[in-house]
């Protein structure tokens, strides 16, 4: 059976640490039945314990270690990795802020620990890494470099990738797809992360694979409409990823009537601060999130695909407490720990995460293009279905 160290910034009801450590512990709905993974949680290490901890209950009732070290927690107190996975969560808690917005989260520390544990003790075991890799992509890299020079598979990112789309959309690959679009909603720094992620999964199947972004910029209030007036978003897009919105607002919510919100205007009445986020591919590729705080609450995405014009879905997310779609992703993080293979490449969170962070420098700019040299990032997307 397999054994799993936890590596968290807190455990405490509905955190990420939450959600995916008590899949493992308890079990989780997958496929439409009841999956309890062939896997043991043997140590866990929490940064913070806030009001509200549920790491010693966890521990006592499971039967696990909560050790003050990440050394310690992958050796289980001994003087040898005593581990097979590592579930690094570095989401939620009391944690400074950049002057870009980022929260700093510290990803990238906890994994370079487990590294060193790696490098001192002469094996390597996978590491899952929840979210974006880092708030800077110079440590995000590295965060790649190191797995592949020490060849131990590491997978990370969102759950919006592999949850369920309404309605069933996969590209097809080699496709050739002349521009996408995804409408998101959230802050900055989280949301805006799920948003780009999901529309990645979905370009990186295009002719040719991801090849690397050139550039990226980041506009918002009055700025977002008057680009869309000129026409450097497309409309049709933004109404198809509209019209597969489940949870429009305004009027639809105050008197049951459903209507165009491009058409009718409603969409700038509703969204007070829109933010947009351009990015030029090195292919040619352009490529736009929209985050419409006060029109909606999903998460949907349109692409004018060569020969098959415009196609769209939602990226579906299930309510709490359940949120079923954290449990696809859990499957795919049991999978790798199985296997010693990751699902998909970690490349895709890789280059979201510096599209992120230069979006969010362009911001901090003035909203200025920024030549993306850095981003040059190439793959391929997996073979086969990764989604529910």
């Amino acid at each position: 059976m397999k054994r799993i160290a936890i590596v968290t910034t807190i455990y405490r009801y509905l955190s990420h640490a939450q959600h995916m450590g008590d899949r493992f512990l308890i079990g989780y709905p997958y496929n439409g039945r009841w999956h309890k993974p062939e896997m043991k949680v043997v140590s866990l290490y929490v940064d913070q314990k806030p009001e509200g901890d549920q790491s010693e209950a966890r521990a006592k009732e499971f039967g696990f270690g909560v050790y003050p070290s990440i050394a310690e927690t992958l050796r289980c107190g001994g003087d040898k990795l005593a581990v097979d996975a590592v579930l690094i969560i570095g989401e939620h808690g009391n944690y400074p802020r950049n002057d870009k917005g980022q929260v700093l989260y510290p990803r990238y520390e906890f994994f370079k620990q487990c590294v060193e544990v790696f490098e001192k003790d002469g094996r390597v075991v996978p590491i899952y890494n929840d979210k974006h890799l880092s708030y800077s992509f110079e440590k995000a890299k590295w965060m790649v470099d190191t797995a592949r020079r020490m060849k131990f598979p590491v997978l990370a990112g969102s759950s919006l990738p592999v949850t369920w789309r309404l309605p069933d959309l996969e590209l097809p690959i080699e496709c050739e797809i002349e521009e996408a679009l995804q409408v998101g909603v959230g802050g900055s720094d989280p949301m805006d992360y799920h948003a780009l992620e999901a529309m990645q999964c979905m370009i990186e199947r295009r002719k040719g694979g991801e090849t690397g972004v050139r550039a990226v910029q980041m506009v918002e209030g009055n700025a977002v409409w008057k680009a869309m007036e000129e026409g450097r978003f497309s409309k049709a897009l933004l109404a198809a990823a509209l019209s597969r919105s489940d949870t429009p607002m305004g009027h639809a919510v105050e008197d049951g009537r459903t209507e165009d919100l491009i058409a009718t205007g409603e969409l700038r009445r509703l969204v007070k601060s829109p933010a947009a986020y351009f990015m030029e591919h090195n292919d040619g590729l352009k490529t736009t999130l929209l985050m419409l705080n006060g029109a909606l609450r999903d998460f949907n995405f349109a692409a004018r695909v060569k020969g098959k014009g415009i196609l769209s879905t939602q990226f579906f997310l299930s309510p709490t407490p359940n949120v079923t779609y954290s449990a696809c992703l859990v499957g795919k993080i049991e999978e790798m720990f199985a296997t010693g293979r990751a699902p998909y490449p970690a490349e895709r969170t890789l280059i979201v995460s510096g599209i992120l962070e230069s979006c969010l420098t362009s911001r901090l700019e003035g909203s200025k293009r920024l030549e993306t040299p850095h981003l040059a990032v190439r793959y391929k997307a997996p073979k086969g279905r990764h989604y529910a």
